[in-house]
């Protein structure tokens, strides 16, 4: 029995949450599926000895993921946000994700195949946005609201001007 944390991150899914745990597992560094269990009985979107809920970890937070069927889907409401040290870093999760059958959206956005929504943020892009120089962050804020995947170049040479 894997002991929650104080505060977890509850995910729900329609049935694929061990899915989609061991692929944040494999994508994501200090992740882990540190538990899965069978629901000991029926439940409204399954049977017994299918899987209600895994326990994993996602980049040292604790999550589970609970298979309550389709009755709730995922929104941009939340996100996991990821801060990248590069752009080899950007791009393996960025990568990983939207060719994992996931989709791009904007400003650095994307969403897995579960419908999850990770925000793919370079530190770069962090920095430059909250430069003192007002204008040189407002050049960067630009240059990020015309992309999808962040491309740390640009928001340089925007920040340069």
């Amino acid at each position: 029995m894997v002991k929650p944390a104080k505060n977890t991150i509850c995910l729900w899914y329609d049935g694929d949450a061990e899915a989609a745990a061991r692929f944040y597992a494999k994508t994501f560094p200090n992740s882990s599926v540190d538990a899965i269990h069978h629901a000991p009985g029926d439940f409204p979107s399954g049977k017994k000895g299918d899987v209600l809920t895994v326990w994993f970890t996602v980049m040292g937070v604790p999550c589970l993921g609970l298979n309550g069927g389709p009755a709730f889907k995922h929104n941009e409401a939340f996100s996991f946000q990821v801060a990248t040290v590069d752009q080899a870093e950007t791009d393996r999760y960025w990568d990983a994700i939207v060719n994992n059958g996931g989709q791009e959206s904007a400003c650095g956005w994307c969403k897995d195949k579960w419908g999850v929504s990770w925000q793919i943020t370079p530190i770069a892009l962090t920095k430059a946005i909250t430069d003192p120089d007002t204008a040189a962050a407002k050049r960067a804020f630009d240059a990020m609201m015309q992309m999808r995947k962040i491309d740390i170049a640009r928001i340089e040479a925007a920040c340069r001007g």
